[in-house]
């Protein structure tokens, strides 16, 4: 399939969606693509690697079919020496294994208000994997990029029509993103070849950079001298306030913190029901700006530090920990988290038109009885 090159144009709608945002039920559209796509469950949360069927799963447009054996990755463009590279050839060279979070862009679009239409994700749009292939950095070096170098595109198999659009998936990074010595192209997930779905044979995995920018299924990498504007990059994955603003491109993940709820479910609401007494408060936070410095606990309102236990890399998640000696009645619990740079959860979530970024502080109600 030829690439296409999508200009922004005032006369078209720069969504990533087709439809205004509504305060009306599910579309039949958005039932679709929750079907197709799944979430993380948050009792997974106990595990600091989530196996790949709990890792949340976004796929844009159709699962392709790859063989394996006829596979190959092309590197062209402004570099002083093209390479054509098979998966055997691929595992010869040097290696690394990085565990990285991986958040959804879209992750608790659905609880905004009006919602975004789109994969209408609560929470649980995340997963933590240990990825393990060779460093792009390493294969950039190889290939020997231009001195007018800015931009490397990554392209997948997969292809389809959003926005009107016919492509190819495709996103990019600008140089000195793409030469961090933690980016890698990955064909190992936890040890094992990746699955289908999660981009086999190979994907790109950008460390604290929300999913968007890890192109699963990859076909090429070309190094451009302009800016990229394919439209996973320049229509869709953008702050926007309504349909005709420009917008600024989404990039590294804000920082958030999740629970593992309490007690046992109500099967149809999801409610909490646990008994009276001592019970110990879990979760996992995370971040793409810096590391998570603080997370703090809300029971009724009344906030608390919670235990951090460091991280197994710096863009993976960390667990943290608190007592809480649960008295009968209805409660409000709460986490949110501080990085680094001292950005902290918002208590509420500011709109933005595509649904993008969501990282309010998750409120969990229990009944103890």
């Amino acid at each position: 399939m030829t690439k296409q090159i999508y200009r922004r144009r005032q006369t078209v709608r720069p969504t990533a969606h087709s439809g205004e945002p509504t305060n009306g039920p599910l579309t039949a559209e958005e039932l679709q693509l929750a079907v197709r796509n799944h979430s993380m469950p948050l009792e997974a949360l106990r595990s600091e690697i989530t196996p790949p069927g709990l890792h949340y799963i976004l796929t844009h447009f159709d699962i392709p079919y790859i063989d394996e054996d006829a596979w190959h990755l092309r590197i062209g463009g402004a570099v002083r020496r093209s390479l054509e590279i098979n998966l055997k050839a691929l595992r010869r060279d040097p290696v690394i294994s990085v565990p990285v979070t991986l958040e959804c862009a879209g992750n608790g679009r659905s609880l905004l208000r009006p919602r975004p239409l789109s994969q209408p994700w609560r929470l649980e749009a995340v997963g933590t994997a240990v990825w393990t292939g060779v460093p792009l950095a390493y294969l950039l070096a190889h290939a020997g990029l231009e001195d007018d170098a800015v931009e490397v595109v990554f392209t997948g198999a997969d292809a389809g029509v959003q926005g009107g659009v016919t492509h190819q998936y495709a996103r990019s990074l600008p140089i000195k993103e793409a030469m961090r010595p933690d980016v890698v192209l990955a064909y190992e997930m936890n040890g094992s070849a990746l699955p289908p779905q999660h981009g086999f044979p190979l994907r790109l995995v950008v460390p604290g950079w929300y999913g968007m920018a890890s192109v699963k299924w990859l076909e090429s990498i070309q190094v451009v001298t302009h800016p990229f504007e394919g439209f996973q990059q320049s229509v869709a994955y953008l702050y926007q306030r309504d349909a005709n603003d420009a917008g600024t491109p989404v990039t590294h993940i804000r920082v958030r913190s999740l629970m593992i709820p309490p007690g046992i479910p109500d099967f149809f609401t999801r409610s909490r029901v646990l008994p009276p007494g001592p019970v110990l408060l879990r979760g996992r936070a995370w971040s793409g700006e810096g590391a998570v410095k603080r997370v703090e606990v809300g029971i009724d309102g009344k906030w608390l530090p919670a235990h951090l236990e460091q991280p197994s890399a710096p863009f993976a998640w960390c667990e943290w920990t608190l007592p809480w000696v649960a008295d009968p009645g209805e409660h409000e619990l709460a986490c949110r988290a501080t990085d680094a740079t001292g950005a902290v959860q918002p208590l509420e979530q500011a709109w933005n038109y595509q649904g993008m970024s969501n990282n309010a502080v998750q409120r969990v109600k229990v009944s103890v009885q």
